[in-house]
């Protein structure tokens, strides 16, 4: 059963606007907001006063002086005027709670058209406020000192991970330097060259160990950045084709570290598998997805959670060639949060950008051959909160 069947609606994404993601000094949250929702409202094909509702992803925490953001998008047009506005944060996931916040609007009736953006100014902040917001998002470490921030916590995660299954260094080596090469296609991308898998692989001046076992490599950047989508319950004329949402997932775990399996990534396979059936689909029907690859554990681990492979067994998707991109399931082939940038707020509707981008067949550089069906994965910590959405091409 699908989400139309349930529901009796369809929930459709008409129009998609995206920013350059990286360190963009001549850029503001405002500029960044107003640009990708313009974009949005433009390739809809609609007016800005047929919106009724909107909802901005943000996740902040101090790295912003400004936390009020939500209504910065009415500056798009005056016709935005009194349209609801609501800011939506979910951790590193607020992109994915502010997408399904929209969607649920439209099942409930609220609204028929619905604007969602995820934004984030991160670049200007120094590395110290960066890390001590980052780690605001996780139970054990918020308001702590630490010289490793977040990537401290995934790098515990690889150490637990390596202790119960072997060695991953060389694997996620090999998922880093994947998807470097295929952000070269993505015109949105902040890192755009293939640095290969040796140097991945390698600890070096310039591929530092940052926390061991994770290089530089291993580790997503810190990213301005924007993108947004057109949520509505029927075909609006657009410049692209609509793209249908099939299914959608939400799950969280606990927060303290104690209370979860550090290598079971539980709450995420629970987000898969809420989506996939609401969908009614297994994942052999997947013909690509975009995954939470903050760091490489995430994405390695994500295949487990996901059901790819069994646990322990993640490597085998890389070593076999099934996630890259002409692999049975490719996986990030936009270049991932590794090489497309992560700006927290804006990643997960990003991704949702992106998958519309292939399912339309307007994905450019990037595209794949025929795609219909796609899954987009987003979370917020290590695995607490968790976003799954299956999309289809009409």
């Amino acid at each position: 059963m699908s989400l139309r069947e349930q529901f009796g609606k369809d929930v459709l994404l008409t129009g998609w606007g995206h920013s350059r993601f990286g360190k963009l000094t001549d850029e503001t949250l405002e500029s960044l907001i107003v640009q990708v929702a313009t974009e949005a409202i433009g390739n809809a094909g609609i007016e800005p006063g047929q919106i009724d509702e909107i909802y901005l992803g943000q996740f902040n925490s101090g790295m912003m002086p400004l936390a009020f953001p939500s209504s910065l998008s009415l500056q798009v047009s005056d016709q935005l005027a009194n349209v609801p506005a609501t800011r939506v944060e979910n951790a590193c996931a607020s992109g994915s709670a502010a997408f399904q916040q929209g969607t649920k609007s439209l099942l409930a009736g609220t609204a028929k058209t619905v604007l969602v953006i995820g934004a984030e100014k991160m670049t200007q902040a120094g590395a110290d406020v960066v890390g001590a917001a980052l780690l605001g998002a996780d139970y054990d470490m918020a308001g702590k000192a630490s010289t490793t921030g977040f990537t401290g916590l995934f790098a515990e995660v690889a150490k637990h991970y390596e202790k119960r299954y072997g060695p991953v260094s060389d694997v996620l080596g090999t998922i880093a330097a994947k998807n470097h090469r295929n952000g070269v296609d993505n015109p949105y991308a902040q890192l755009r060259k293939d640095l290969g898998e040796e140097f991945c692989r390698t600890v070096s001046d310039k591929n530092p160990m940052v926390a061991d076992p994770l290089r530089r490599t291993d580790c997503s950047p810190v990213s301005d950045g924007a993108a947004a989508v057109v949520l509505s319950l029927a075909p609006t004329g657009g410049a692209t084709a609509p793209v249908r949402l099939a299914g959608f997932g939400q799950a969280n775990d606990f927060l303290p570290a104690d209370r979860r399996d550090p290598t079971a990534f539980a709450a995420t396979r629970v987000s898969w598998q809420r989506a996939l059936a609401m969908a009614g689909v297994g994942l052999d029907e997947l013909d690509f997805a975009e995954v939470h690859d903050c760091f490489t554990i995430a994405e390695l681990l994500m295949y487990e959670a996901m059901g790819l492979t069994g646990p322990g067994q993640g490597a085998r998707a890389v070593q076999e060639g099934w996630v890259f991109k002409d692999g049975k399931l490719p996986v990030n082939v936009s270049g991932g949060l590794k090489a497309k940038g992560h700006p927290v707020g804006a990643t997960g509707v990003s991704q949702h950008v992106v998958a519309a981008m292939q399912l339309s067949g307007t994905a450019g550089a990037m595209q794949l051959t025929n795609p219909r069906r796609a899954a987009v994965q987003n979370m917020g910590g290590v695995g607490i909160a968790n976003y799954v959405s299956v999309l289809e091409a009409v």
